[in-house]
């Protein structure tokens, strides 16, 4: 029996030494976590329970019969974070560059399978020079029956993806077929194809970050949700961000214990007088528990905010135009950041909080000819089919498609609410009237003046909610310092709200 057990204990130690001294070395000067250290520092300590460990690969070509890889490049297993459990993969760059081949995927599909069955988050940390090329089809055989088990795992358990090395190839669609995608700046890079095949095929010289860097994918791609600096912060990311997630589509998120010290009589004065823009933060953190906003692709789109807060203790999700940048006009990059943040709340049970100020979607040739109308549907069918509670709040202008775009009474909001500064129209005064009256105003003796006295006019009839709440599309004209206690009634109130079948008969 000593004889076994000894064995077993050299099992072990060859299988958590890594890649070796030397490799380890290499990757702590880049200042990167090995994998195993990863999952210790994600983890509470003491809970990690390994799957796999003994696992190798078994290809025999190119002499890699021969070669050992401990652990075959990957560590699973799960453990708790914060005590919630949570299942998690490392690929361990020491161990032939974390190279997915075969067993690797096998491993990962394995725990994948785990997690759906046990109804738990999880978590993967990619760090992987690509597929391993010596075994060919069977990499990539093994990329398949991942991505396929990411689709299937889709709105039943949150999936994260922490980028926390190099990912190319077909390798980046599995985080791409993820919830949230965290990237570490400098560290990470994404592409589908490297910079030597670009300069090959196109002619285009490119560096690795130039083309698939994390501060590309943050603020152009839109590809990542979080740009991170390095690993601690990534990992420390994932931690706050399933703390606003449920562990599985059939639970509901958990209530934490809230602070709400400030006076938010203040808010009161945010929307100017006149038509110049503010800044739409200032009213979302005076509506929020304190310091409980987790800002979802901040970088991106940014005509658009998005993320997660908390009200009263409760996850919500918040969904704002942001008039600082571009007006607060929707676009296309705005379209799909919203459509699939709200896919995202509506899958995981988490209400969501519109805050609308928006003067309509960008015209012009550009986004036209880019497919606008093709992408600005997604927000309009997110919305539409979304079955979780979905109060809005229009505190400004809400113009045209863009006022059923982010969740009009049509569109399926339960509760809508107005502040006294709201207008809700076609389109704007200036615009309507030059549509409407144009003959009048070309005919009038002082064409400027007349053009004025029906700008007036026309304000004086929708620059207010009430026109709109006389015809029902506004259940409430409310001060602003009062929105924070009615939307938390509003979800209280809808906390188990119910779901008509396609007949419209409540269930019973």
């Amino acid at each position: 029996m000593n004889q076994k057990l000894e064995l077993l204990q050299k099992q072990n130690e060859q299988a958590i030494h890594c890649g070796g001294e030397k490799a380890v070395a290499k990757q702590h000067s880049l200042g990167k976590y090995t994998a195993r250290e990863r999952i210790e520092k994600f983890l509470d300590a003491g809970s990690f329970h390994e799957t796999g460990r003994f696992v190798t690969h078994r290809c025999t070509d190119f002499n890699m019969s021969e070669k050992v890889i401990p652990a075959d490049g990957v560590i699973t297993g799960y453990g708790t974070v914060n005590g919630r459990k949570v299942f998690v993969y490392a690929q361990d760059f020491t161990a032939s560059g974390g190279s997915m081949g075969k067993m690797q995927a096998e491993k990962i599909c394995a725990l994948m399978d785990l997690a759906s069955e046990a109804g738990a988050p999880l978590i993967a940390m990619h760090d992987s020079g690509g597929a391993r090329i010596q075994e060919g089809v069977d990499a990539l055989s093994g990329y398949g029956n991942i991505f396929r088990r990411n689709a299937m795992n889709s709105g039943k358990i949150p999936q994260i993806a922490l980028m926390m090395g190099p990912c190319a190839g077909g390798a980046t669609y599995s985080p791409a077929l993820m919830d949230f995608i965290i990237m570490v700046d400098q560290e990470s890079k994404m592409f589908v194809t490297g910079p030597s095949v670009v300069k090959s095929i196109s002619g285009e010289d490119v560096t690795a970050d130039q083309l698939g860097g994390a501060s590309i994918h943050a603020a152009k791609s839109g590809v990542s949700h979080f740009l991170v600096k390095n690993d601690d912060e990534a990992l420390e990311y994932a931690k706050q961000l399933l703390g606003y997630l449920p562990d599985n589509c059939n639970n509901k998120p958990q209530t934490v214990p809230y602070l709400m010290n400030r006076d938010s009589v203040y808010i009161n004065q945010v929307i100017p007088d006149d038509d110049s823009p503010y800044d739409m933060y200032d009213i979302i953190d005076s509506l929020i528990d304190e310091r409980s906003f987790l800002e979802v692709q901040k970088e991106f789109a940014q005509n658009i905010i998005v993320g997660f807060a908390r009200m009263n203790g409760h996850s919500i999700g918040i969904v704002a135009n942001q008039p600082l940048v571009k007006g607060g006009y929707l676009d296309i990059d705005a379209s799909d950041k919203g459509a699939r943040f709200i896919n995202f709340c509506d899958a995981f049970n988490i209400p969501l909080i519109n805050l609308v100020d928006v003067p309509g979607f960008v015209p012009g040739t550009q986004q036209e000819h880019a497919g606008v109308i093709r992408h600005g549907a997604k927000m309009l069918y997110a919305y539409a089919t979304a079955e979780i509670a979905k109060i809005t709040v229009i505190v400004r202008k809400a113009f045209g498609g863009g006022y059923m775009s982010m969740c009009s009474k049509e569109m399926g909001a339960d509760m809508v609410f107005a502040w006294p500064s709201a207008e809700i129209a076609v389109m704007g005064a200036e615009g309507a009237v030059s549509v409407i009256s144009h003959k009048e105003i070309e005919a009038a003796l002082d064409p400027q003046a007349k053009k004025d006295e029906l700008i007036k006019d026309y304000k004086d009839k929708f620059a207010n909610p009430y026109f709109a709440a006389k015809r029902g599309y506004v259940d409430s004209v409310i001060e602003p310092n009062a929105t924070r206690n009615e939307l938390i009634a509003g979800l209280e109130l809808l906390e188990n709200k119910q779901h008509p079948d396609h007949k419209g008969n409540m269930p019973l």
